[in-house]
């Protein structure tokens, strides 16, 4: 079932996990049931996974621009993260707020973030496994981002200690520093 929210395009999808005895068994992706349920229609063309070992390792904000602009589809498969999106679309109603979610191996949630959001994530807890999908392969030069921690954004990352992060996520810009990659159209 969808969870509402402002964000236009951001849907909290509930797979169902069959469990019993051996295990359990879930159909985590499936593209007819994306497009009819959720009105998700998206090609995806690259699988990534992240591991982190530590609690506290923050990822992101993270975005890729046009041509090579990527919807997400993330899970959590071990450990729990808290993951954040903040909409990056000029002239959105939810243009500069952010909205956070925590997936778990537990809770078994996944995300879909279309493009216009930047994405990151803070692990919970350590030995944390994240797998995505994406509708469009990486590339660097279309790559752009967010201080995570900037003030304006207000997110509440709850880390756990201080944060790692790598050398380039130490150093993006911060919001009111990003040119109009993405222009948001209301109908």
């Amino acid at each position: 079932m969808q969870q509402n929210n402002p964000f236009g395009g951001l849907v909290v999808i509930d797979p169902i996990k069959h469990s019993d005895n051996r295990g359990f068994f879930s159909e985590t992706y499936n593209q007819e049931m994306l497009r009819n349920r959720y009105d998700i229609v998206c090609d995806f063309v690259q699988d990534n996974h992240s591991f982190s070992v530590l609690s506290g390792v923050v990822r992101g904000l993270h975005f890729q621009v046009p041509p090579m602009d990527q919807a997400k589809l993330v899970r959590v498969t071990h450990g729990a993260i808290l993951d954040v999106v903040v909409d990056v679309r000029q002239n959105s109603p939810t243009f500069g707020h952010h909205f956070s979610i925590e997936l778990s191996a537990e809770n078994w949630k996944q995300l879909f973030i279309p493009p216009g959001f930047a994405h990151g994530y803070c692990t919970l807890v350590p030995n944390t496994e994240f797998l995505y999908k994406v509708s469009c392969p990486y590339s660097p030069e279309h790559e752009h981002g967010i201080l995570w921690n900037d003030p304006a954004l207000a997110i509440e990352w709850n880390v756990p200690a201080e944060a790692t992060l790598s050398e380039k996520d130490k150093e993006q810009p911060l919001f009111a520093n990003l040119p109009a990659h993405f222009i948001f159209n209301h109908n």
